[in-house]
C-alpha cells in the first residue's frame, strides 16, 4: 500500500498462529479494515427523540431514516447537556432519555460524546435564584451528577464551552458568567476540570471555543500553567459566512497544534444555500425565518467540505471531525445539514461517506505469510481483521 499519509498510516507485524500457537508458514491471509481509529463524527441529538418514540407518524419515520444515514458514516457522536434544557426545572433532568440513546448508541459500536458540562448560554434559569457561592456549588455538583451516571456510555465530556467570552458575556444575564466573574476564567475552569476528572478519571476532558484567536491560545497556556489536565482542544468552525481560507485554517492548525495536545473540530457547519451576510458579527443575530438549501449550494457545499477535511487529515494532532449537524435547519436554522429534514442526501454527505469509508479505509488485502508466520500490514490507523483457514485474530494498528 503506497502511503501518501505518513501520519495516519503505519505498518505492524502480526504473527499467524493455529489454536495451538503454532506459527503457520506461506498460507494466505485475508485482512479487512473493522473500524477508523480516527473519530469522524456529528451531532446526533435527534438520537434522544427517535430511540426513546418522542416523535409521531411521518415525522418519526423520517428521524429514523436520518439517525441510520448517520450511523452509516459515523462513528462518533456527539448528545447534548445544555443544563437549560437538560434540567429546566431543578430535579427533574432527562437523565433517562439521555442515558437510553447513550446505550443504543454505544450498542452499535459508537463512541458517544457529551456536550457541555458548563456554559453561560442555555443555562438554567432556576439557577439565579442562589447566590455566587451556592451557583458554583451546584454547578460542580451537576458536573459530578452527569459525569458519573453515564460513565461507560459517555466518557468524552466538553467540559466547559466558549470561555474566552464567558465573563464579558452581556447578552442577559445568567448564573454561570456570574461566577466566571467571581472565580476568574482559569480558577473557575480548574475546579470544573477538576470535579469531571474525580468522577471519571479515565474520561477524555475538553476545553471547548469558537474564538480561534490568541485570545484562546493564551488562555489554554494559562490553563496548562496552572495544573488544568486538558485532553483534547476543542475548536469551532461554524461557517456561516463561507468557508474559512487554506491560510485561516493552517494558521488556526498551527496556533494550536504548539501545545501538542490532540485537536478535535467540534463543530463543523457549512451551509449549502445561502450564505450569512458578511456585516453579521455575532451568528446568533441572523435567524431568518426561511432559509432554504441550493443546488448550487449543495455542490459548493460538497466541495468545500472535501477540502477542509482533507486540510485537517493532513494534521497528525487532529484526531476528531465532528460536523454540525447531520440534518438541516438546526442551529440558526441554517442549512448546513448532510440530509434534509426529509432524509435526502445532498452531495455533501457522499463527499464525506467517500472520504471516510474509501478514500481513508484500507482496502482488503491477501497477504501470504512467511517461514516465520508472520505478515506486515501497512494500513490506516484502526481496528482490523485477519482471516485464514482455520481461524481468524484481530489487531489493531496505531500510532507509533
Amino acid at each position: 500500500m503506497k502511503n501518501k499519509y505518513p501520519d495516519r498510516i503505519s505498518t505492524t507485524p502480526i504473527k499467524i498462529t493455529n489454536s495451538a500457537g503454532v506459527p503457520l508458514p506461506g498460507i494466505d491471509v485475508t485482512v479487512i479494515q473493522l473500524t477508523s481509529g480516527l473519530k469522524f463524527g456529528c451531532a446526533g441529538f435527534e438520537t434522544i427523540q427517535t430511540v426513546n418514540g418522542l416523535l409521531q407518524g411521518d415525522e418519526n419515520t423520517s428521524a429514523i431514516k436520518r439517525v441510520e444515514k448517520m450511523l452509516e458514516i459515523f462513528n462518533f457522536i456527539t448528545l447534548p447537556f445544555y443544563w437549560g434544557r437538560f434540567e429546566s426545572v431543578r430535579g427533574k433532568p432527562m437523565t433517562r432519555e439521555t442515558l437510553n440513546a447513550a446505550k443504543w448508541l454505544c450498542e452499535r459500536g459508537v463512541l458517544v460524546k457529551g456536550h457541555p458540562l458548563c456554559w453561560h448560554t442555555v443555562c438554567a434559569d432556576w439557577l439565579l435564584e442562589f447566590d455566587d457561592l451556592e451557583i458554583l456549588k451546584l454547578q460542580l455538583e451537576r458536573i459530578n451528577r452527569e459525569v458519573t451516571d453515564f460513565k461507560g456510555y459517555i466518557d468524552t465530556w466538553d467540559v466547559v464551552n466558549e470561555v474566552v467570552i464567558m465573563p464579558d458575556f452581556d447578552r442577559y444575564d445568567n448564573a454561570v458568567t456570574r461566577i466566571c466573574k467571581r472565580e476568574g476564567r482559569v480558577a473557575l475552569v480548574k475546579k470544573l476540570f477538576d470535579e469531571a476528572r474525580a468522577a471519571n478519571p479515565k474520561a477524555t476532558l475538553l476545553i471547548n471555543d469558537f474564538d480561534m484567536s490568541e485570545d484562546y491560545s493564551d488562555l489554554v497556556t494559562k490553563l496548562l500553567d496552572a495544573g488544568v489536565c486538558i485532553d483534547a482542544i476543542g475548536l469551532q468552525s461554524h461557517m456561516h459566512q463561507g468557508v474559512w481560507s487554506l491560510e485561516k485554517t493552517e494558521e488556526i492548525l498551527e496556533r494550536f497544534s504548539k501545545f501538542g495536545l490532540p485537536l478535535h473540530f467540534t463543530e463543523i457547519n457549512l451551509v449549502s444555500g445561502d450564505l450569512m451576510p458578511k456585516h453579521i458579527v455575532d451568528l446568533n443575530d441572523w435567524i431568518p425565518d426561511n432559509w432554504p438549501s441550493t443546488p448550487e449550494g449543495e455542490e459548493r457545499q460538497a466541495q468545500q467540505l472535501v477540502t477542509f477535511y482533507e486540510t485537517l487529515f493532513n494534521y497528525p494532532l487532529v484526531e476528531a471531525f465532528t460536523y454540525w449537524s447531520f440534518t438541516d435547519g438546526g442551529w440558526l436554522n441554517a442549512p448546513c445539514g448532510l440530509v434534509t429534514k426529509d432524509a435526502r442526501q445532498k452531495p455533501a454527505y457522499d463527499a464525506l461517506y467517500n472520504l471516510i469509508h474509501k478514500k481513508w479505509r484500507t482496502p482488503e488485502q491477501i497477504l501470504k505469510t512467511d517461514e516465520n508466520g508472520v505478515i506486515e500490514v501497512t494500513g490506516f490507523f484502526g481496528t482490523y481483521l485477519a482471516k485464514f483457514p482455520g481461524g481468524s485474530v484481530e489487531f489493531e494498528i496505531s500510532k507509533k
